[in-house]
């Protein structure tokens, strides 16, 4: 009995040590991204390793939030990733419900379909003619609408709604609800865990947008954020190899500073939904 102790203490330590190295490794970067934006130029030329700023300083954030242009394209970038996600996820739910019913005639083959486009896509060139006909170029909804629903968004929601049992909505049919009366009152309360989940998927890919803004999206003005900081970084690392005016501001601390503005509003949203996904989702739904 002792020796079974001290061997589970020895494997306790050891999944520990293990945690705390995976942990260290996937937090540095962030953290060194963190240091590097609130350190000057001269700073993070010595170094490739950086644990606190030296000389601290917001400079680098007061020169990218000084600039209008930013601003414009955190507001196309809130717009689709709010508008985008609520419009995804109605269009998720409205498919995936349906279809995780086995009583429907043809799932197989709508299921098919659907899953066929992650293997073959009609390509670049195609969907940009089908969005330049449909007259979405130069508009938010060229990002929005031509990627509407994530198949594999789609499957989870859909395989999550076939694990609620069919008790419950025949209880809620014969107290004379409707489909949809099942779909609201019964089913997506108890899919909040899935439901914040999948919203936090599509929220995460709307904000980091930047593919098709590339090909759809030639006016500055409806730049999102993410092309925004693109073409400012290129901007400033042309004028900092150049040796032009304020290599003070420009270079890694203008990079970095740029990555947390783009990243820290996103992450802010994952202690929100981090509740929903400790739950179980059928906890204490049916009692014996």
């Amino acid at each position: 009995m002792q020796s079974r102790f001290y061997g589970s203490k020895l494997f306790d330590g050891f999944n520990a040590i293990i945690l705390i190295v995976l942990g260290v490794a996937t937090l540095y970067p962030f953290w060194d991204t963190l240091v590097v934006s609130l350190s000057p130029l001269n700073d993070n030329l010595g170094s490739s390793i950086h644990l606190f700023p030296r000389h601290f300083t917001l400079e680098a954030y007061e020169y990218i939030f000084s600039m209008k242009e930013l601003w414009r394209s955190y507001g196309v970038t809130i717009f689709v990733t709010v508008v985008g996600t609520l419009i995804s996820m109605l269009f998720t739910v409205l498919a995936a419900y349906p279809l995780s019913k086995s009583s429907l005639k043809g799932t197989r083959v709508i299921m098919f379909l659907f899953v066929f486009t992650m293997m073959f896509s009609g390509g670049i060139i195609p969907t940009y003619l089908v969005v330049k006909n449909t007259g979405l170029m130069n508009s938010v909804w060229a990002l929005i609408i031509p990627t509407v629903i994530f198949t594999y968004n789609l499957i989870l929601m859909r395989t999550f709604f076939q694990t609620i049992p069919e008790s419950l909505e025949d209880s809620a049919k014969i107290d004379g609800c409707s489909d949809i009366g099942v779909l609201f009152r019964i089913v997506l309360p108890l899919s909040m865990p899935s439901l914040a989940t999948i919203t936090l998927f599509y929220a995460v890919a709307r904000w980091n947008e930047y593919f098709n803004a590339i090909f759809y999206i030639t006016d500055h003005d409806l730049w999102p954020l993410q092309l925004f900081l693109r073409g400012m970084l290129f901007q400033n690392e042309a004028a900092y190899m150049s040796g032009g005016e304020s290599t003070f501001l420009l270079g890694p601390s203008v990079k970095m500073a740029s990555v947390m503005a783009a990243a820290l509003p996103i992450l802010l949203l994952y202690p929100f939904f981090q509740k929903y996904f400790v739950k179980g989702a059928m906890l204490g739904a049916v009692k014996e």
